[in-house]
């Protein structure tokens, strides 16, 4: 007889947690239940097996429902933790005396994974964060959607209507699990609507350029581990494909709204600014925060499911309780509306400015726009090459590489974050023309000037040539250029100004009183 009901599935794990029905023995046994799954981890292996439920937006309640999940978990999974996810494994015999991988009739399939320590999941190791553990992942997701597959002029994913009906849906069983938030269920209902009217275009130019795509779907700190010193992404929706071919950028939102609730902002915008890097995705921005709602209450979702599932401890349903109050109350300060902002550089290479850029305005909501990653990008070589020969810096590359930056900058800032624009602007035409757009937008507008004694410069770019990650073709020659070239800050300029040097950091607090702006 096969797994029909979660009784049924509770006796198969305590008969699975027998140390005789592993094979090659069970030693350190232990069991990890989420809300769909349970996993069995036993010596060297670990074993998932789906819980026998229909829950609208999944259904395992059959053993061939359970079957096909299992293989496309496989498949799934293998694009990104090939090591981690070995084989679909059967379960025979019968729920007493169950076998892994034996012979006769089978009960249940099961997904069977190298183990892994619980412990190296990164939302068990927030203090353990760091800026290039980040970068790391940013620069993995990045890659994955580059390679994933694009969804297809026939098949029904990421159009307007169906990348609403999810979020719809979340909403309606919230509300239906725990009536007592409804209120607060119809406030973010509205919001959603309002949001899904303003930007319906948008979302249909999505599909249209490639941007939906195969993605992982379930893109959270609980789904990424720490192993041999590197992030590790698992765990991707199998039992839906409407809820993983979506927008990449919707597949980001889980992560940059994870790492925002749990108090790292910081980590969230650097997220989300490496990623950018990476795919120069600036368009899809306007879309974030809608996505970063409904990622905060699909969590919600299901911890209300959690509160109705009867097998839950009083204890564990109090705990579950705050978790929904805790994503309910995130949602709504993702609500609240944006205001941006526009920063520019101002020195010549050398100088630091892609220092400050990159890693000294962590305090802001930032996205990062590098003249020397959009100048490549128009001249349709990769950022990381060399563009030696290709007369990167002559006046009309230059002059078109400005003219796209102000059209990114403008993008960021109105989306309602903090368009950092990472580039020489020696010249007062380069800069009033960035003060202009920031006042026809309504946004604040700063500028980090950055300088150094001559040597110095020298000495950075020599430095600095064929590092590994130096997007930069700038040399000793350019740098003669811009020295005889460049126009200083006039008076009126160095009031909505910060000045960096050697020997003076960046004032945070001035930045921050220039632009007014806030993040969660």
């Amino acid at each position: 007889m096969s797994v029909e009901t979660t009784a049924q599935h509770e006796a198969l794990i305590q008969s699975l947690m027998d140390a005789t029905r592993w094979p090659g023995g069970g030693e350190n046994r232990q069991r990890i239940d989420t809300h769909i799954s349970t996993v069995l981890l036993a010596g060297e292996v670990a074993y998932k097996l789906k819980k026998p439920l229909d829950l609208g937006f999944l259904d395992f309640s059959t053993l061939e429902s359970r079957r096909r999940a299992c293989n496309e978990e496989l498949r799934l999974n293998r694009r990104l933790a090939p090591h981690i996810y070995q084989a679909v494994c059967a379960v025979t015999g019968s729920i007493d005396r169950p076998r892994i991988d034996g012979t006769g009739p089978v009960i249940d399939w099961a997904v069977r994974m190298r183990r892994f320590d619980p412990d190296a999941i990164l939302s068990a190791m927030m203090a353990r964060l760091n800026t290039g553990l980040i970068d790391s992942l940013a620069t993995q997701v990045a890659r994955f959607h580059a390679a994933a597959d694009i969804c297809g002029p026939q098949q029904p994913f990421g159009r307007p209507d169906t990348v609403y009906e999810p979020m719809r849906q979340n909403l309606a069983q919230i509300k239906s699990c725990v009536p007592d938030f409804g209120s607060d269920v119809d406030r973010l209902g509205m919001w959603t609507a309002g949001q899904f009217d303003r930007l319906t275009g948008l979302l249909g130019d999505r599909r249209a350029l490639g941007h939906i795509r195969e993605c992982h779907g379930d893109l959270h700190l609980g789904n990424v581990a720490l192993i041999d010193e590197s992030p590790v992404i698992f765990d991707a929706i199998e039992f839906n494909p409407g809820l993983r071919w979506i927008d990449t950028l919707s597949d980001i939102a889980f992560m940059s709204m994870d790492l925002q609730e749990r108090g790292r902002s910081d980590l969230a915008y650097r997220f989300l600014d490496r990623y950018l890097q990476e795919t120069g995705d600036y368009e899809g921005l306007p879309l974030l925060r809608f996505y970063e709602v409904y990622r905060a209450l699909v969590r919600a979702k299901i911890a209300a499911i959690r509160t109705t599932q009867a097998d839950l401890p009083a204890a564990e349903i109090q705990q579950v309780v705050l978790e929904l109050r805790g994503y309910i109350s995130f949602a709504k300060a993702l609500c609240a509306p944006m205001r941006g902002a526009v920063v520019i550089t101002h020195g010549v290479s050398g100088s630091g400015k892609s220092h400050i850029a990159g890693g000294r305005v962590d305090f802001l909501p930032a996205v990062r726009l590098r003249s020397d990653v959009e100048r490549k990008r128009m001249l349709g070589i990769d950022p990381a090459a060399d563009a030696a020969g290709r007369d990167a810096y002559a006046p009309g590359v230059t002059a078109k590489t400005y003219a796209r930056l102000e059209a990114l900058a403008r993008l960021v800032a109105s989306a309602g974050y903090v368009a950092v624009v990472d580039a020489t602007f020696l010249h007062v035409t380069q800069r009033e023309a960035f003060r202009q757009m920031a006042g026809s937008i309504g946004v604040a507008f700063a500028i980090v000037d950055c300088d150094a004694p001559l040597d110095v410069l020298r000495e950075r770019i020599l430095a600095r040539s064929g590092r590994e990650g130096n997007v930069s073709d700038a040399d000793l020659a350019v740098l003669e250029s811009q020295m005889g070239s460049r126009e200083p800050l006039s008076d009126d300029e160095r009031r909505p100004s910060v000045s960096v040097g050697p020997d003076l950091p960046l004032d945070r607090q001035a930045l921050g009183a220039l632009l007014d702006v806030k993040r969660l």
